[in-house]
């Protein structure tokens, strides 16, 4: 049997002639590998005359060697069909073999006559199918590694395995480890075959040998800035010192790309426009560690002389030239004059012309004149048409029903595009708490043809259902427990409709919330609340209703732990205490002097009754009380997200009234129950929140907040109802403090309700104190942003107290504390927090530091 390349027959013709004297079967006339052949037919065929080449017709064409492809697309391949004619040898059969080889599932292919007439064949495409993968495994990894790498490496089995495919997860499992730091890595790969299945297993033998860190930068050539400074802009590539605890000094090449990026960037934001790395070198490559040497040429530092405007028609140059702030002298820095062109919503150049409708407006800063260290710009502005809002397209939203999210939205059809407000409007949507708010799209479609702009908001649902699980220690009471089920979608019209159930009625944004907490018998609450925060379904106003009811009792403890009780097994209580309320609120947003500002008015009925109980020490321990107030509360919020800002502040103003019966009851006031029959007071509270991004996701946080109770006169006095409680992580407020309508204020480092006036017994004087502040700066940073998962880090200095009267009453007389820790929030449970606190100052009524403390927070946020 004779062998025939056909690519350069001419070069093995006397080979091939040789060869054809030994023919005594099948005839190959053409191979792509060198796989032994076998007879194809039994019958001999004559020897083809390799020094003469004829043309033949071809009679038939068969395939052998096939597993799993078929035949017949073999034959189609390799272009060789039932009566073509071909010169035999010749170019035709190596093609042949080519485009066969080329298709990339064979290993071998030969072509074989096995029979021959006058000018006639018949041939035979003997084959050798490439393996079919079976599995892939890893060897030289742990368990947790090898599982990473299953779901990296997505080889789909029955897959042909060629080298392409070997090489390309070689070089996937060597990045994967080398972005570890695994810079010395080796990835071998070895097939084993199963003959009896026709597939082979992968294995890649994994050696990742022992991270690369870097020992020391060096950098060279600079000197307006210094090697510190620059070094601390290399944010990924850092040397292995021990401070560097959070910042590992792995050598991980794409890292140091990017590293190399941004200390270029920052030599040109401040001024250095020609600044280069003329070279960088790694040196010890192969060891554990390595040195990295930088050469910078920073260049000259450069200046803005003039900065001019072309093209601008509607707005004056000097009015342009305001907004964009640059001053001759000021120091060339093109990421700055870009940003006050483009990149600050409703401070900048475009926001100039877009917040007016023109969409297509567009600004290019050009440098038209370099003259020693000084550049002229030249800002070429392409004012463009207005263009009117046709449509809003909404996506995403399988859940909150569409009106509910449109009536949302700053940008409406047939008005004038407004960069500013499709920015608010962003701030908005991530409000509402039930959209990913960092998954938010917004993408405005041109339609310049007839002047108008589609808006496309591309939303994505994230769970705002929670179920609050939560304990607290509440002094007197001990532990008490919450059960609370709070629906944030919540739909009323949507009860019949049983397919809009997940699992309740949802969709329309109301919110309805159901409370409860208990420690047994001796203390009980309950609550249940609704709110619509459109009502009417036309204008933003938010109508709530509220309805709780409090049970607390006191316990004869001499009887639960006596010898012969009374009644044994049975629960003695020696006097009891009840609150129920019902709360209406009303509020709406103002549009003056901006829309972000909400008022709300809210009025309150409470019952207090109490059954041989002087638990506030009011003079009396049975009789009822009332409590009727007036709220009104004035808020600003330009938070970006609720669970994670990192921009924007949050104010509010609230004042609490009660209608002033001393001024109408002709009493004495002396009796305590007579005094306290009509609770009488006024409050005055404020709350302000600040974010800021630092840099990156990192943010500081300043808040402050204020409380003062008043009265309305001598004959009175001051209330016991209504008062503050300061300390701790503001858990006692779940408890028994929360019975006579305190504001529960956490203040971490010093214990739950330690900050105030104490009397005698080291307990809080009249319930509370009748003024307060508090002020902290938080520094945080998100370690997850996942929707199911909000988790970030904060490290705090805060300050705060509690005082009994006005006259004791000093806002720069405040316990400290320091501390750090760490916030959970899952929208099934909301918010979970810990932290630990060191008190610096002494609390009244002890001699020593209120130290170190951990205080827990579970569903609620520490004011």
């Amino acid at each position: 049997m004779k062998k025939f390349t056909g690519i350069h027959a001419s070069l093995h013709v006397l080979m091939l002639m040789l060869a054809c004297s030994l023919t005594s079967h099948a005839q190959r006339i053409g191979v792509g590998g060198g796989i032994p052949a076998k007879p194809a037919v039994e019958n001999q065929a004559p020897a083809l005359d390799y020094a003469d080449p004829k043309e033949y017709e071809i009679m038939d064409v068969t395939v052998s060697g096939t597993q799993f492809l078929d035949p017949n697309s073999m034959v189609s391949i390799s272009g060789l069909q039932k009566g073509d004619k071909v010169r035999v040898p010749g170019p035709a059969i190596s093609s042949s073999i080519k485009r066969m080889m080329d298709f990339g599932t064979l290993d071998d292919v030969e072509i074989l006559y096995t029979k021959i007439e006058e000018g006639k064949i018949w041939l035979n495409i003997n084959i050798k199918e490439r393996p079919r993968l079976y599995k892939v495994t890893f060897s030289g990894l742990r368990k947790g590694e090898k599982e990473t790498l299953n779901d990296k490496v997505k080889l789909i089995k029955g897959r042909v395995i060629t080298p392409t495919v070997i090489k390309n997860t070689q070089l996937l499992i060597k990045k994967h480890f080398m972005d570890k730091g695994f810079y010395n890595i080796t990835v071998k790969a070895l097939q084993i075959p199963d003959t009896t299945r026709g597939q082979a297993t992968l294995n890649f033998t994994v050696d990742k040998g022992k991270k690369v860190k870097i020992e020391e930068i060096e950098i060279i050539g600079n000197e307006a800035i210094s090697d510190a400074t620059l070094k601390k802009k290399l944010k990924k590539t850092k040397e292995k010192k021990l401070w560097h605890l959070f910042t590992p000094s792995k050598y991980i090449p794409k890292l140091y790309d990017e590293d190399k990026e941004k200390l270029i960037a920052y030599y040109r934001k401040n001024g250095y426009r020609d600044a280069t790395i003329e070279y960088d070198s790694i040196q010890g490559q192969g060891g554990e560690t390595i040195n990295i040497v930088m050469k910078i040429d920073e260049g000259p530092k450069y200046y803005y002389r003039n900065i001019e405007f072309t093209g601008n028609y509607l707005r004056k140059t000097d009015f342009l030239k305001k907004i964009l702030g640059i001053n001759k002298g000021d120091v060339y820095n093109p990421e700055e004059l870009e940003k006050k062109i483009n990149g600050i919503p409703g401070a900048d150049v475009s926001s100039a012309y877009m917040d007016d409708g023109y969409l297509y407006f567009r600004a290019t800063p050009v440098e038209v004149s370099v003259v020693g260290d000084s550049i002229d710009i030249e800002i070429r502005i392409s004012e463009g048409k207005q263009a009117t809002i046709n449509r809003i397209i909404l996506n995403g939203n399988t859940k909150t029903s569409d009106r509910v999210v449109l009536r949302e939205l700053f940008t409406l059809p047939g008005q004038k595009f407004s960069k500013t407000e499709l920015i608010n409007t962003n701030r908005q949507l991530a409000q509402m708490g039930y959209f990913d708010p960092e998954k938010i799209g917004i993408n405005p479609i041109p339609n310049q043809a007839d002047g108008t702009v589609d808006i496309e908001y591309t939303v994505e649902e994230k769970p705002s259902d929670q179920i609050e699980l939560s304990g607290g220690w509440g002094g007197y009471i001990g532990f008490v427990g919450t059960l609370g089920l709070v629906f944030n979608n919540f739909s009323l019209r949507n009860i019949p409709n049983r397919s809009t159930w997940r699992p309740l009625p949802s969709g329309d944004g109301q919110k309805l919330s159901v409370r409860f907490q208990a420690n047994g018998r001796q203390f009980q609450t309950y609550s249940l609340s609704f709110s619509e925060p459109w009502l009417g379904g036309k204008k933003p106003i938010n109508f709530g209703v509220a309805l709780t009811r409090t049970v607390y009792r006191i316990s004869d403890v001499s009887q639960l732990y006596s010898r012969n009780p009374v009644s044994p097994g049975k629960q003695t209580f020696l006097g009891s205490y009840y609150n129920n309320g019902i709360t209406f609120s009303l509020g709406r947003r103002l549009k003056v002097p901006d829309r972000f500002l909400v008022l709300t008015h809210s009025l309150s009925l409470q019952q207090y009754r109490l059954d041989s109980l002087d638990f506030f020490r009011i003079g009396y321990s049975n009789g009822k009380s009332y409590n009727v107030t007036f709220n009104t509360t004035l808020s600003r919020n330009t938070l970006s997200d609720n669970q994670y800002p990192r921009s924007g502040s949050s104010l509010s103003l609230a004042a609490t009234f009660t209608p002033p019966y001393s001024a109408f009851r002709k009493s004495d006031f002396s009796d305590a129950q007579d005094r306290f029959k009509l609770v009488e007071y006024h409050k005055w509270m404020f709350d302000a929140s600040w974010y800021a991004t630092i840099t990156g996701k990192l943010v500081v946080s300043a808040r402050a907040h204020m409380g003062f109770l008043g009265s309305y006169g001598d004959r009175v006095g001051m209330s016991p109802f209504g008062r503050f409680i300061v300390g701790g992580s503001g858990l006692a407020g779940q408890g028994s403090f929360a019975l006579a309508d305190q504001d529960i204020i956490g203040l971490r480092g010093y214990g739950d309700r330690k900050v105030g006036p104490l009397d005698q017994n080291e307990q809080l004087l009249g319930g509370g104190g009748v003024v307060y502040n508090k002020f902290v700066t938080e520094i945080r940073y998100p370690v997850s942003l996942n929707p199911q998962a909000t988790i970030f880090l904060l490290g705090f200095a805060e300050g705060g107290n509690n005082w009994g009267s006005y006259r004791e009453f000093n806002p720069f007389d405040i316990k400290r504390s320091v501390g750090g820790g760490a916030r959970i929030f899952m929208p099934a449970f909301g918010l979970l927090g810990i932290d630990w606190g060191y008190g610096f100052d002494k609390i009244q009524g002890k001699s020593v530091r209120s130290g170190g403390q951990f205080h827990f927070t579970i569903g609620q946020q520490i004011r």
